[in-house]
């Protein structure tokens, strides 16, 4: 797993070492060129000392030919038409004298009616490689100087450098927004929450610290969402039962003597109506009467005694308790894996099952079949129980849980209103989830132990 920490330093790290690797190469290129036109200004110096020696030495052989000409020391020769190019211009320019271009010195002189030309061979190297290596030179000289390569090179560099270190910059910073997004998303969530909405999920989340603190502030959401539900549903319990506890106080107190007065009646005389009608009554009072007990369980605060639980035990227990009155139905279990002792009351546990396996019964029919579901989650243990039934309407859906309300003949309706209550109190729940066989489903967690 790849820290934050760890994802900080690799980004600074790729962040600068390109930009510095790339500087130090720029600047190295850089400086190989400028060595290597670092000579032009010592050729330059050199060809010029170079071309003022040769004209130097060149003049000097010129005159000297010229005197040795003028004292006859040197024999020439004698031109006759036609002449060359060169030595015609001359005849036709009318000049007394003038000295030819070429390897070798020589001087075209006008002695009365004929041109005579003197020649004299230069020692060393010939003019022309001269002419031809000085020429080289200059035009490397005059390319070199036709660059301003001081000026080329500084702003070549700036332009190059800002370049790098801007790309380096918005490297830089793109991955520290995508670092730090996460972060601001689980900031805006923490935000919400604290404002009171517990719907708010944050997006993303990796392997890294920043994913785990997402995961495990979506699971916190959840867990306080589904805590102030609990926490609602048994304000509202706690209402109804101080509710039940005065109503069921009050009918008590009036059921009493009115059905000991109807028996009385009834074993008193012997007029038919008169039993009969008091029979009624002491009938429907004794229905009532039952009424107020279940609004008086219903309003009493049962004592949980949380020890470990054998729930697979419990549920075969309750089952096989059941099956006898109902002997058409078809029971199947499914255990997914080992399923460890919940931390739990069992008296709570088994009036719980007693109700939802009842109610799946009701629901199933005679003929019907019931399938029990259990498995350990994430550190709870989960109990389903699933009819074949028609299934609940959306009104059932709505206020399931809310007690006086049944759906049933015969009902209280305050069966799964208790049975939740247990469960809550042994710090679990019970859910309405879709039903496997056609009809109702719920789903039973409880802590492990």
């Amino acid at each position: 797993m790849l820290r934050i920490r760890d994802r900080l330093i690799l980004v600074f790290i790729a962040a600068t070492a390109v930009p510095t690797g790339l500087t130090f190469w720029v600047t190295t290129s850089l400086l190989r060129h400028s060595l290597a036109y670092s000579t032009t200004k010592e050729l330059d110096e050199v060809s010029r000392l170079l071309e003022t020696t040769a004209r130097s030495y060149y003049q000097q052989a010129r005159e000297d030919l010229r005197k040795e000409v003028a004292a006859g020391r040197i024999s020439g020769e004698t031109l006759h038409a036609p002449y060359p190019d060169d030595v015609r211009e001359f005849v036709e320019s009318g000049e007394k004298e003038r000295f030819l271009a070429g390897d070798e010195i020589r001087l075209l002189r006008r002695e009365g009616a004929a041109v005579r030309l003197y020649r004299r061979k230069l020692p060393g190297p010939d003019m022309a490689q001269i002419a031809r290596q000085y020429a080289r030179a200059r035009d490397v000289v005059e390319r070199g100087q036709s660059r301003n390569l001081e000026r080329g090179f500084t702003h070549t560099y700036l332009v190059l450098a800002a370049a790098i270190w801007v790309v380096g910059l918005a490297l830089l910073a793109y991955f520290a927004s995508r670092i730090s997004r996460p972060i601001q998303a689980l900031t805006s969530g923490l935000q919400r929450v604290a404002a009171g909405d517990l719907d708010v999920q944050v997006p993303g989340g990796g392997n890294d610290e920043m994913g785990l603190a997402i995961h495990a502030f979506n699971r916190m959401a959840d867990e306080l969402k589904t805590s102030r539900e609990r926490l609602m549903y048994l304000a509202r319990v706690a209402s109804w039962q101080s509710l039940a506890r005065k109503l069921a106080h009050e009918l008590k107190n009036s059921l009493t003597p009115i059905r000991l007065t109807m028996e009385e009646i009834n074993a008193r005389f012997d007029d038919p109506f008169l039993k009969q009608a008091s029979q009624i009554v002491v009938d429907e009072v004794t229905s009532l009467e039952r009424r107020v007990r279940a609004f008086s369980e219903f309003a009493a605060e049962p004592e949980v005694h949380l020890q470990p639980v054998n729930l697979r035990d419990l549920v075969e227990e309750r089952v096989a308790f059941l099956r006898t009155a109902h002997p058409g139905l078809k029971y199947a279990f499914c255990w997914n894996g080992e399923i460890p002792p919940a931390r739990a009351d069992p008296d709570l546990v088994r009036a719980i099952l007693t109700n939802l396996l009842e109610n799946a019964a009701h629901a199933a029919g005679e003929n019907g079949q019931i399938l029990v579901k259990a498995s350990f989650e994430r550190g709870a243990i989960i109990v389903e129980v699933h009819d074949s039934g028609s299934g609940l309407s959306e009104q059932a859906r709505a206020t399931l849980f809310e007690p006086t309300i049944s759906f049933k003949k015969g009902g209280m309706g305050l069966g799964l209103s208790i049975a939740r209550r247990s469960a809550l109190l042994m710090g679990g729940d019970i859910v309405l989830v879709k039903g496997e066989l056609g009809g109702a489903g719920f789903r039973v967690t409880l802590r492990a132990e």
